[in-house]
């Protein structure tokens, strides 16, 4: 187990997987950053960092480049915009943390349900380490380079860790959320 006040939880913020990381960190005494931009109205506000427009240029991704690599569809071009920072707010999470925790559903092609999917797909990219809890199958899964490989026992190992996932977070993904805390880190 760790020492929780050396850790640092990097996140969105939004309603869901990443509120329950943000709660789960602010009760183990774990300080947060929560990335957002301008129009965007996270529902978790500790740690607040508002990416202006030239921090987000810096992590500049093309919807189309992620449509193609993920195999679906993203919002038409009057929303790309929005969306697109979301992609780059996205980036500025994943980039920070040492690893990456996801809750979600693993699809048959190895992607990620949702825009958590590009969350994933760019720690695969940035070959971080990474976990993702399956609300679907009901356990953790490690991705192995090229496969997902079942995991037990998941916990936080680095000082610097990306909690984000799914807005439709089931009671089963809370669980999972916060027994990944409980075996982590030392209660506050």
């Amino acid at each position: 187990m760790r020492d929780a006040a050396a850790v640092t939880l990097f996140s969105g913020g939004a309603k869901g997987s990443e509120a329950a990381f943000g709660a789960a960190a602010e009760t183990f005494g774990i300080h947060e950053v929560t990335f957002t931009f301008a129009g965007n109205e996270p529902q978790r506000s500790q740690g607040l960092r508002v990416l202006s427009d030239e921090d987000l240029a810096l992590r500049d991704v093309s919807v189309q480049y992620v449509s193609r690599l993920m195999g679906r569809s993203y919002p038409s071009h009057t929303d790309e915009l929005s969306f697109r920072n979301l992609l780059q707010c996205i980036c500025w999470q994943v980039a920070s943390g040492k690893e990456v925790f996801v809750v979600g559903e693993i699809l048959p092609d190895n992607t990620v349900r949702g825009g958590t999917g590009w969350g994933a797909e760019f720690a695969k990219i940035c070959n971080k380490p990474l976990f993702v809890f399956d609300q679907t199958q009901g356990d953790w899964f490690r991705w192995d380079k090229t496969r997902w490989i079942p995991a037990r026992g998941v916990t936080i190992t680095r000082e610097a860790f990306t909690g984000t996932g799914t807005r439709s977070l089931t009671d089963s993904g809370q669980a999972a959320i916060l027994e990944l805390f409980e075996r982590s880190f030392y209660r506050r």
